[in-house]
């Protein structure tokens, strides 16, 4: 099951064919959906969560708390809506794209991909791309 809350911001309509294609991408990573849920915020809403839990001080677009057991993806993923529509700008994107990139990101880490390497964000921004492709 995934879920959409708004704290501390003004809701967005995310309409039934995102969850579907999320779905889609978490069954292709040959997963299983479990329960999911993005709670959107501000961008100080998100720096709070950052400073609470991870003990960061700065912005960021999505931080994910993974309750992934087995093949189950299940999370929390919180994304910062006016960060997405800052990136969307810098990247000379739309906002509903750069939304669309940062939802899958989550669920890609979810299913092991990671970042830190060169080698592996050009992997994570590959299979970004493809899973936006198939939107």
């Amino acid at each position: 099951m995934i879920q959409y809350f708004f704290e501390d911001i003004d809701p967005i309509e995310i309409n039934f064919t995102v969850t579907d294609w999320l779905k889609k991408l978490i069954i292709s990573e040959e997963k299983k959906v479990g329960k999911i849920n993005y709670i959107f915020l501000s961008d100080e809403g998100l720096l709070k969560v950052n400073r609470d839990f991870l003990q960061h001080d700065y912005y960021t677009d999505i931080i994910t708390f993974d309750y992934v057991k087995g093949k189950t993806i299940s999370a929390d993923i919180f994304v910062s809506l006016p960060r997405i529509s800052e990136n969307a700008i810098a990247h000379s994107k739309d906002f509903n794209s750069e939304l669309h990139r940062v939802l899958a990101h989550g669920l890609l880490h979810l299913c092991g991909y990671k970042d830190k390497t060169d080698e592996e964000k050009s992997e994570m921004r590959n299979k970004e791309d493809f899973y936006l492709n198939i939107f």
